[in-house]
């Protein structure tokens, strides 16, 4: 076996200086007056809307009905604008429609309707006069030898970008999101120039601070929320019911009772953070676990609510000792605790609230187990509060939740459930629960997130209902009795524990060791596999099968930080036989990005487009381009990607890249370029804030499988070393012994 290994070396940055072309049509396209006129009644029927309606803010509000999918530099930039700022920095909200067409909702000034109502006006005169049977795309390539703009009072650009506009735009409207509730709901009101609290004070609704949660999300009495429906539903940009219920799990009992399961005492093992229900600290295990309760009455726990918090905890601590079929190698874990939630009906604001505490508390503790989740389903156009919480808290605190899928309740028999709330977080790596035949288990729940996102990532044993006791898991949840049960809360905790083994021992980031676990998954003929069950697939049991590969593989792992559009490296060595390279690749990428809730189905704020390949010589540019494993042309000159596309075949907008190539008995040495070496790229978008990301750390773990099952890891590690970087073989007994000696307590003599 071949030990993984990690590479530093130096990546070039440098800026975005490719320049955005005038407006310009797709080929063949016509516009006709009669689509602008159209949108022209659209935009009168706002006007009166706002007229009648608009008494709590200075804006309005309207949304874009475009007729497909469309990436940033095909959306709106001459309807609705009044001033010098982009178009999308006024986007508040953005969702999908029954057939993935986008419906983006902006705020902007009053004084835009006029403007745009007198521009459009212009518009169709100028279509009228010179082009009655509509404008074309090649019209638009010498507009000025047909139309003299100096007697219209509009420009060139602007008129071109109307019509463009109009191609890309169905209609437009404004939107409102009436709901009646009949409990407590977490709301979020689209942004506005006008603070939350005075904004509530307007309707008549009195909000405490502590009730505000991330901007302008804030928890809503029924009372409350009625008003606000009545009044300017307008305003609500998403809402959901406050009060959860975790599913229950089915637990049987032993036929033995446990009396004599002995555990040696904590010494410097690793800490996981746990959130969860109540601990129970009669088990056997329990110097291993500091625990407290937080946001919930002592008095008011029953013996029940431990069951779930000491379960998960066991599996953190000595998972692979109740477990023996399911060792993994990394031994015993110390656990920090808190519980935040009983058994009864939960409220998700008051634990979120919780939480945040226990986070900023917590600073030394980089993995957090949740296995907590709501029995309802997410919503297919908006993040949950919960999820874009913890992707929050992620960004801000550098540390990585490990969240369980949820279970679908004992009492549903819906085929297809959604997974619910916070499994929909993006930056969290969240967990599935498969069989011991590593099958989706009967109660698994599925995703995607955002009709896009992958959830969960990666799936685990879980345990399911099976005649043989193996297809249990077991835990220790209560005191001297050990009990078989299943659940993605009890596979949550086996990829928390080698998250940090990867972190904590071994020395990997956040983003290596998420994309460690991911590419672990990843094989190199998957069949099709059902992703909205089981992620990117089921992780080995064993953390050998993540930290080696075979001795036909060379497996590393490439870190560093984006600062400005490009950051490159074209140094990297890959073996050469007879001027040919005898591998074929594969490589995943994980980073953290910011996230925007109020932007709906455009979620993350970040984009990362990797690229992996050979090089070769572009005599335009007279530089090197780097022609990509998986055949990404979204930046190569001359070719265009629909964003469907991009967003389905090359994950744009995913903070998880996996690219690879196919092995079988046809691959075949593929031929050197221009360059013996090959490039890395990752290329930084950004939807709004351009310094959005800045200093992004990503990892990517990039596996070379020689096709004629030769073993050429030392000529790699030469060649890497002779082309400046730096290689580290990652040994495990020597890093456990750094660890260990990292940890010592030094005594001074005095």
């Amino acid at each position: 076996m071949n030990n993984i290994l990690k590479l530093k070396g130096t990546f070039t940055q440098k800026p975005n200086s490719s320049n955005f072309g005038p407006p310009s049509l797709p080929k063949q396209t016509i516009v006709k007056v009669e689509k602008v006129e159209k949108l022209g009644k659209d935009i009168n029927k706002i006007k009166q809307y706002w007229e009648e309606k608009n008494k709590y803010v200075k804006g309005i509000f309207f949304s874009a009905h475009y007729k497909d999918m469309v990436p940033k530099s095909r959306r709106i930039n001459a309807f609705f604008k009044n001033d010098s700022i982009d178009m999308s920095q006024k986007i508040v909200g953005a969702k999908f429609s029954e057939g993935k067409t986008h419906i983006i909702t902006y705020y902007v000034s009053k004084d835009s309707i006029n403007k745009t109502i007198n521009e459009l006006s212009i518009v169709c005169q100028i279509l009228k006069e010179k082009f009655p049977n509509g404008i074309k795309d090649t019209d638009l390539t010498d507009i000025e030898k047909q139309v003299k703009f100096d007697k219209y009072d509009i420009s060139k650009t602007k008129f071109m970008q109307y019509i463009v506009d109009s191609n890309n735009v169905e209609k437009f409207n404004v939107e409102e999101n009436s709901k009646e509730y009949n409990e407590d709901a977490i709301v979020s009101i689209y942004e506005t120039e006008t603070d939350i609290i005075d904004l509530m004070k307007a309707l008549e609704i009195d909000i405490k601070p502590e009730n505000i949660l991330q901007n302008n999300t804030v928890l809503l009495g029924k009372e409350e929320i009625n008003k606000l429906n009545e009044n300017a539903s307008y305003l609500i940009a998403m809402s959901l019911e406050d009060l959860s219920e975790i599913p229950a799990e089915e637990r049987k009992e032993k036929n033995e009772i446990v009396q004599n399961r002995y555990i040696k005492d904590p010494t410097n093992e690793p800490i996981i953070g746990v959130i969860d229900k109540p601990f129970n600290t009669g088990v056997y295990f329990s110097k291993w676990v500091e625990s407290e309760n937080v946001g919930i009455p002592d008095e008011g726990i029953t013996k029940a609510d431990y069951y779930h918090g000491t379960g998960v905890c066991s599996i953190i601590v000595d998972g692979h000792r109740l477990n023996p079929n399911f060792d993994d190698g990394c031994g015993n874990f110390q656990v920090r605790h808190f519980g935040v939630a009983l058994s009864t009906k939960f409220s998700s604001f008051k634990i979120m609230k919780s939480i945040e505490q226990i986070i900023e508390k917590n600073r030394d503790i980089k993995v957090w187990n949740l296995s907590l989740g709501s029995d309802k389903e997410i919503n297919e156009n908006f993040i949950s509060p919960e999820a874009a919480f913890f992707d929050e808290l992620q960004t801000k605190y550098d540390i990585i939740f490990v969240i369980a899928g949820t279970n679908k309740p004992l009492n549903v028999i819906k085929k297809n459930m959604k997974i619910g709330a916070p499994a929909d977080s993006i930056n969290s790596l969240v967990v599935n629960a498969v069989n011991k035949l590593n099958k989706p288990t009967s109660y698994a729940r599925n995703g995607e997130v955002l009709s896009f996102f992958v959830k969960p990532d990666v799936s685990c044993f879980g345990g399911d209902v099976d005649e043989d006791v193996d297809g249990y898991m077991n835990i220790c949840d209560d005191v001297n009795i050990e009990h078989l049960t299943k659940g993605t809360s009890y596979s949550a905790p086996w990829i928390a524990r080698k998250l940090a083994y990867l972190i904590h021992i071994l020395g990997f980031s956040r983003e290596e060791a998420k994309a460690l676990i991911i590419d672990s998954c990843e094989g190199w003929n998957d069949k099709e596999k059902d992703m909205k069950l089981l992620g990117h697939g089921v992780v080995p049991t064993h953390i050998d099968k993540i930290i080696k590969t075979s001795n036909d593989e060379i497996k590393f792992v490439i870190s560093d930080v984006s600062e400005k559009y490009d950051t490159y490296n074209y140094q990297l060595p890959i073996p050469l036989d007879k001027e040919k390279y005898p591998f074929v690749v594969k490589a995943t990428m994980c980073y953290f990005p910011k996230c925007t809730r109020n932007q709906g189905v455009d979620y993350t704020n970040t984009e990362f487009e990797l690229k992996l390949g050979r090089l070769k010589f572009n005599p335009k540019t007279n530089e090197y381009t780097i022609i990509g494993i998986n055949n990404d042309v979204q930046d190569i000159e001359g070719s265009y990607t629909k964003e469907i596309e991009a967003r389905n075949e090359f994950r744009k907008w995913d903070n998880t890249k996996c690219i690879k190539e196919k092995f079988s008995q046809r691959s075949r040495d593929k031929k050197m370029y221009d360059n013996p070496l090959w490039g890395i790229s990752v290329k930084t978008k950004n939807r709004v804030n351009q310094e959005d990301g800045k200093n992004i750390r990503f990892g990517i773990v990039i596996t070379l499988k020689e096709i004629h099952g030769k073993n050429r890891i030392n000529e790699f590690i030469h060649q890497c070393s002779f082309h400046q970087w730096f290689v580290e073989e990652v040994e495990i007994q020597n890093k456990i012994d750094i660890y260990n000696i990292s940890e010592e307590d030094i005594h001074f003599d005095e």
